[in-house]
């Protein structure tokens, strides 16, 4: 099971369904785990009867809610500590250092730092990485109008002397295209769709899909996205 970290303060919650999403269309069993603080899944993914940790069916998404380790979901489902999840990959919402040690997010292959550039989200966030006790590689997904250099610069100096590996290329979803309007929407009606996306925001998605599923083409993962907009 390929487990990915989605690290930071800013709201991610509608991001990782949508990747999700593209990767349950890919036929990739996805398991969305929401170990932040504020719990967002719980208000965003309709459930039935909500309780404090809780795994519901979202659109062909597993989402759970309240777990702080692997070994916790494996006592939900009632598993052996030895057997694995029964996942082909798990998306993290993380927003603290206890979680990506708990989760074993260090160990990853890929992790992303997500952020936009008000103070509050880039300090909280990169609070986050002062506490690592391991080194870790991380690519920025950065949420904002534009992305300037020297925002880009600002981040890179607040992170001096943190146990961050940066990756040279960076990720970026604008924020003033129209996407929020649509995601807001998408959750009034409980639906993950991509069809009034900005064709930015989802270049980017197929991007990170791409990266997780390192073996499949651009060209499959944009034919995923199509059925999504079409809502087959």
């Amino acid at each position: 099971m390929k487990k990915i970290g989605f690290i930071g303060m800013y709201d991610k919650t509608d991001l990782i369904l949508n990747i999700a999403k593209i990767l349950t269309v890919m036929k990739k069993k996805v398991i969305v785990v929401d170990s932040t603080i504020t719990q967002k899944a719980k208000y965003v993914v309709p459930v039935i009867n909500p309780t404090v940790t809780y795994i519901t069916d979202f659109e062909d998404i597993d989402v759970a809610v309240g777990f702080k380790n692997e070994h916790e979901i494996k006592e939900y489902l009632g598993l052996p500590e030895k057997e694995g999840l029964p996942y082909d990959i798990m998306l993290l919402d993380v927003d603290s250092a206890e979680a990506i040690e708990n989760f074993g997010l260090t160990e990853n292959t890929k992790n992303y730092f997500v952020t936009a550039f008000d103070l509050y989200t880039l300090k909280r966030g990169l609070e986050i990485l002062s506490n690592l006790k391991s080194p870790m590689n991380l690519t920025k997904i950065l949420f904002a109008r534009e992305v300037l250099k020297e925002e880009d610069d600002y981040l890179n100096f607040l992170s001096l002397g943190y146990k961050v590996v940066w990756n040279e290329y960076r990720i970026y979803f604008p924020t003033e295209n129209g996407d929020l309007t649509v995601l807001a929407e998408n959750q009034r009606v409980a639906k993950i769709k991509f069809k009034r996306l900005s064709t930015q925001y989802k270049d980017s998605l197929v991007y990170i899909a791409g990266e997780i599923l390192s073996d499949t083409s651009e060209n499959q993962i944009r034919r995923a996205v199509k059925i999504i907009e079409r809502g087959v």
